[in-house]
């Protein structure tokens, strides 16, 4: 592959990591009505995708799906240098699970020839790590995740996977997906220039219809996954104090080795 390449980066506005977060106990599902801000690991690959247009030539569309306020963290894209945004938005898609955003996000993509597609490895306020992989397995696409490091030349994409016991070198030819981790890049602050040309870069409003999704197969009344039952966060307890009686040493790696620290 020679050339620009078309890049699809996704993007989530969440609960803002530093303020109170709670899942509403008559929804079962997380509480949107506080401070929402995009999350920080899809900064994080917008910066990739970024890198990966400013080093062989590109176009960098931001992605997201969500109810209206979502359209923020596509603005905030566009700000940093995104150069188009799509934005998947309909009332029956509240609630939907990983399968199904899959699937909504699939229906997005499938047709537009994208090259590339970047997402965060997973998202703060839902924590499955599964979305991407289902996208990638929706769109007939190679699939590298939980990458540190992101590199596109001559077609190939290849990367640094975190394993368990380090990192393992993987590539793969385009078209693929990849997610990253938080190592992947420090994500660049918008500058005014960036603000100011982001309210003229065009964004897509994408419904069910245009999806070709019946209602039926949308929304929380209809996902694979079901929260059977919400209990608040227990009080945090105190912490074991240990006093220098002279056996304060003792004590102490016997309560590291009853955790399984040593």
């Amino acid at each position: 592959m020679v050339g620009m390449i078309k890049i699809a980066v996704l993007v989530k506005e969440v609960p803002d990591t530093w303020s109170d977060r709670r899942i509403d106990p008559g929804t079962k599902r997380v509480d949107r009505d506080g401070d929402v801000v995009i999350d920080e690991i899809n900064e994080k690959a917008v910066e990739a995708a970024l890198q990966v247009k400013e080093s062989g030539g590109g176009e960098v569309t931001a992605v997201t799906m969500g109810p209206k306020n979502a359209l923020d963290a596509v603005r905030k894209a566009l700000a940093m240098g995104a150069d188009a945004g799509i934005h998947i938005i309909d009332e029956a898609l509240g609630g939907s699970d990983a399968l199904q955003t899959s699937a909504a996000l699939a229906a997005a993509l499938g047709s537009r020839g994208f090259d590339l597609v970047i997402a965060g490895n997973e998202s703060t306020d839902g924590r499955t790590a599964a979305v991407p992989a289902m996208l990638a397995e929706r769109l007939g696409l190679s699939q590298a995740t939980f990458l540190r490091t992101l590199t596109v030349k001559d077609g190939t994409v290849t990367g640094e996977r975190m394993t368990d016991d380090g990192h393992v070198e993987v590539r793969a030819s385009l078209p693929a997906l990849v997610s990253v981790t938080e190592q992947i890049a420090e994500a660049r602050f918008p500058n005014f220039k960036g603000i100011m040309a982001a309210k003229k870069k065009p964004v897509e409003t994408l419904g069910l219809a245009e999806l070709g999704i019946a209602a039926g197969d949308a929304g929380g009344a209809n996902s694979w996954s079901v929260v059977e039952t919400v209990a608040a966060k227990p009080p945090r307890e105190g912490g074991t104090i240990i006093k220098d009686d002279g056996t304060a040493g003792q004590k102490l790696a016997d309560y590291l080795a009853s955790a399984k620290l040593i």
